[in-house]
């Protein structure tokens, strides 16, 4: 277990805000030395509390600006029917984000896609086609007040 202190917190703040920001800067920000401040980045990194430093993408910039959220049911819960699926879903490059959830269905998914036919065409050919789906719920996002994945 990695020992988040507050001045680890304030380094793990800053860097999921600027990924790329030099350690002189992070250094004067939290009011280390920079010596001091990146032994404890690379401890972070070292102990896996930072696993990796990514771009964040404007997706409307790259052709993939409609986002919808959907909620996937499966008509069998069992092992090989949630392996099966989180191997299909594996594979289609629309879905960004998967996560197996509880309550009343098994999967949030996260989709990005050109426009609503691209995303029609992942909803019926992609999911649609999958045996263990039963139920899907769309939510597309209109807004995105607060986005602070990294």
């Amino acid at each position: 277990m990695t020992n988040i202190d507050l001045t680890n917190e304030k380094i793990l703040r800053e860097l999921t805000r600027n990924g790329r920001i030099s350690n002189l800067e992070l250094a004067d920000r939290i009011g280390l030395s920079p010596s001091a401040c990146l032994r404890r980045v690379q401890d972070l990194e070292r102990n896996g509390t930072i696993t990796g430093y990514r771009a964040t993408l404007n997706r409307a910039a790259i052709g993939t600006g409609f986002v919808a959220y959907i909620t996937v049911g499966l008509n069998d819960h069992s092992k090989a029917s949630q392996a099966a699926f989180e191997r299909s879903i594996a594979a289609a490059a629309q879905v960004r984000e998967c996560h197996n959830v509880t309550g009343t269905i098994e999967y949030l998914l996260r989709i990005e896609v050109a426009d609503l036919a691209a995303y029609k065409y992942f909803h019926t050919e992609v999911l649609g086609t999958l045996p263990q789906v039963n139920a899907i719920t769309s939510y597309i996002v209109m807004a995105s007040p607060k986005d602070e994945r990294a």
